[in-house]
């Protein structure tokens, strides 16, 4: 091939950020390619619009597919190469003057086809170096895909981490005006027992803050190791063929040791402090009522730190509902206008639920497909994450750090004095209050439950 030709399709084949042949290549919307690992690397911080390095156009791009065509044909030029490179004197077998295409795995060293066979090599195990190297480029960019996706999670639980560490000390502050909102509730003589409650309550919320911290700090040091380990397996793929060979379980080893050091986030919760006669107050308010199941599958959508959620009841609870539905939601057929009502719920095992009170004019607005960001749903919710139970309260939305019920939930309602209380029934602790809710009654209940 003519050698202008031959380097015009040589650059063609090379990705214009590392200057090496195309790893993984991948092309964005504007037409120009890069290896896969570069892309990640150049954008990772950058905001979601980014801009093609080459020709400075913006790209939403971030998930791509690999380009085939091109990744075959620079394949096909580093094996131009890796030929190239055998065809030296220096790689001609001075006992048998034959090429060295044979890769002793045991010795780290290339030999020619007679060497692998004689007595000294023949146990060990040997493969071409052509196609050897080929392999151990895929099986890097297999662990570098693998390595990226656990950069990316590192970084969601580092972001995680710092809103929570921010964000931790006015999350104390509410829960310890919300325990003593409840103590003034109570007779006088559990003002001893008021104090020793919130005093364990700040002792727990400085621990936490301090293990959220050390978490943090983690989890940025974590960081930098998987971005200088994914740097590492890049520059290992763009080495000469008998390089990475000499070197890939070295490599491979550094990887599987990195992988065990990323650390998890740490999982906040304060222990659930029962509040003596706190039951025995709030059964006084007790209530029954019937439910009017929904007739169709319907949805809450709670935006914030958690994610979306699909809401509604039992399926036993309405023949109408059949058992493949995920969602499921009814209402409490009695309003409220005044006064104060307690009633419970048993969640047992379910998981991905909320209940609480919402008014009609919400209900009617959702039928009609016409929610808007007046209106208010008081709720508690329930939304498994991963082997994680997330605790939450709505209006506005709060992540609530407390034990997760394992049988029922007792909800107070206090149309007068505006608040909507959630407690744990078998613990008698106060899970949280909603406080000045902005109730437009009539109020009804709530339950939903989804089952995925």
């Amino acid at each position: 091939m003519n050698s202008g030709i031959l380097q015009v399709f040589q650059r063609e084949l090379t990705c214009p950020i590392c200057m090496n042949y195309f790893l993984d290549p991948v092309t964005i919307d504007c037409g120009h390619s890069f290896c896969r690992p570069c892309f990640y690397l150049n954008w990772q911080d950058m905001e979601v619009v980014a801009q093609c390095s080459k020709c400075k156009k913006t790209t939403r791009q971030r998930k791509l597919n690999t380009d085939i065509c091109l990744k075959n044909m620079a394949s096909i030029a580093r094996k131009a190469s890796l030929r190239q490179f055998l065809s030296s004197e220096e790689q001609i077998c001075g006992m048998h003057r034959e090429t060295k295409k044979m890769f002793c795995e045991v010795d780290k060293s290339p030999l020619c086809l007679l060497c692998s066979n004689s007595q000294e090599h023949r146990n060990h195990r040997h493969c071409p170096i052509e196609w050897a190297a080929e392999e151990c480029r895929e099986e890097l960019l297999k662990k570098m895909q693998s390595l990226w996706e656990k950069s990316c999670e590192n970084l969601r639980n580092l972001n995680m981490e710092t809103t929570r560490t921010r964000c931790w000390k006015d999350y104390v502050s509410l829960r310890i005006e919300a325990i003593r909102a409840e103590y003034q509730k109570m007779p006088a003589f559990l003002h001893e027992e008021e104090q020793q409650h919130l005093e364990r309550l700040r002792k727990e919320g400085e621990d936490i803050c301090q293990q959220l911290n050390e978490s943090k700090a983690r989890m940025e040091h974590s960081r930098e190791l998987l971005r200088g380990m994914y740097e590492d397996l890049k520059k290992m793929c763009h080495k000469a063929d008998v390089e990475l060979l000499q070197s890939f379980g070295d490599i491979l080893q550094r990887y599987e040791s990195l992988l065990l050091q990323v650390s998890e986030p740490v999982n906040p919760e304060f222990s659930a402090g029962p509040i003596i006669g706190l039951m025995d107050r709030l059964n006084r308010f007790r209530v029954d009522f019937t439910l009017q199941p929904e007739r169709d599958n319907s949805h809450i959508f709670l935006c914030g730190d958690l994610r979306s959620m699909n809401v509604g009841c039992d399926p036993q609870d309405d023949p109408d509902i059949t058992a493949n539905s995920e969602c499921f939601l009814v209402w409490g057929a009695q309003a409220f206008t005044s006064g104060k009502y307690y009633w419970e719920v048993h969640v047992g095992d379910s998981r991905n639920w909320a209940f609480g009170v919402c008014n009609n004019y919400w209900k009617e607005k959702r039928q009609n497909n016409k929610i808007d960001g007046e209106e208010r749903l008081f709720l508690l919710g329930c939304v498994k994450e991963d082997t994680h139970c997330s605790l939450f309260t709505t209006s506005p939305l709060v992540v609530q750090y407390v034990p997760r019920p394992t049988s029922t939930v007792g909800l107070f309602l206090d149309c007068e004095g505006r608040t909507m209380s959630f407690v744990d029934v078998d613990q008698s602790s106060l899970i949280y209050t909603i406080p000045n809710c902005s109730f437009l009654p009539p109020l009804r209940p709530i339950f939903c439950c989804s089952h995925f």
